[in-house]
């Protein structure tokens, strides 16, 4: 089958190689999958440069792609959930990526049913952004009713944070260009903030939860509009020792982690706030309840960018790399 492997890590940006390497047989609780569309993402990018090492230390050669959306070609000995046929999608596992690829052998518990609204290419929009932003407002112990505070919210993130936010009875703010400020309403965002006109440190205040989407610069501000006890999960601060200590890593990385992080727990402190890095993984349950909070008459939207074929994987790379990308960057990998 053709895949597209990282032979090296290169922290200004290798170049994947497009190759035959034998089809994949599933494990016990595995399925194969025949996979339609697999998504290009910055985690992959930051995976290429070796960024991500201390998290996952994956060894190359490596096939690539975190993302992806196919159909069940046959089930392993104790895999149950799905049969020959079936539509699924979902985020590969941490411990075993590989969705550049023509077939991928995926464990069961990381898949979901495709919805039936949802086209091939569609459904390969979703599983990496909805699946951070149910695994963040878990973290956030975010409850109907509460206010929910997403910084920067334009992003592809954003466009999937929202609605699913709004769907669970949140009351959701975010901020950006003035340009954007229908769009986002129209996603479910309640209050919207133009950052040219208002500075949101000077607008909000005693919000229960913040989704930092922009990084260290941010967070003080974004820790200031949080009301005491309040939560705080960011997709681009430091790591600490909350997320060591819940990925189950090492007792050295836990070290380290907890020593990157020790500024950001310092400021969650004052105001006996929790501070917490969300690193997404697989969960095919949590894809499931996506699902149900978007049936066909009120469905979920996904926003393409381009699509490229396999053989033009380090263009979509490019393409994503640029910070251009309005939606998602597809791989087309099956012409059915």
């Amino acid at each position: 089958m053709k895949s597209a492997i990282l032979d090296g890590y290169d922290k200004s940006g290798a170049t994947l190689a497009v190759r035959d390497i034998p089809v994949p047989e599933p494990a016990a609780h595995e399925v194969l999958v025949r996979v339609h569309t697999a998504a290009v993402n910055p985690l992959d990018n930051m995976i290429v440069r070796g960024e991500v090492r201390l998290i996952v230390p994956y060894r190359t050669p490596l096939v690539m792609g975190n993302e992806f959306s196919g159909t069940v070609v046959k089930a392993g000995s104790a895999a149950g959930r799905f049969k020959a046929g079936d539509r699924v999608y979902g985020r590969m596992p941490l411990a075993k990526i590989g969705a550049f690829a023509e077939y991928a052998a995926v464990d069961e518990s990381a898949l979901a049913t495709v919805p039936a609204y949802l086209s091939m290419e569609e459904a390969a929009c979703v599983p990496l952004t909805a699946l951070t932003a149910m695994q963040a407002l878990d973290l956030m112990e975010a409850k109907a009713g509460q206010t929910l505070f997403i910084s920067g919210g334009m992003d592809s993130l954003g466009a999937m944070a929202i609605p699913i936010a709004a769907r669970m009875g949140l009351v959701v703010s975010t901020n950006g260009s003035a340009r954007n400020e229908e769009r986002v309403r129209k996603l479910g965002a309640s209050t919207f903030i133009d950052y040219k006109a208002q500075r949101y440190a000077d607008v909000l205040h005693d919000v229960d939860c913040v989704l930092d989407t922009l990084g260290e610069h941010e967070l003080p501000d974004e820790f200031r509009v949080l009301r005491r006890g309040g939560h705080l999960v960011s997709l681009r601060g430091l790591p600490n020792g909350r997320f060591a200590r819940r990925a189950g890593l090492s007792p050295v990385k836990r070290a380290l982690f907890g020593i990157a992080g020790h500024k950001f727990d310092r400021m969650a402190a004052q105001k006996d706030q929790t501070y917490d890095f969300v690193f997404v993984h697989e969960d095919g349950a949590q894809l499931e309840r996506v699902g149900e909070l978007f049936p066909a008459e009120r469905p979920l939207q996904a926003s393409i960018d381009g699509t490229y074929g396999l053989d033009q994987v380090n263009d979509a790379l490019e393409r994503v790399r640029s910070g251009h990308s309005q939606g998602k960057t597809l791989l087309r990998i099956s012409q059915d």
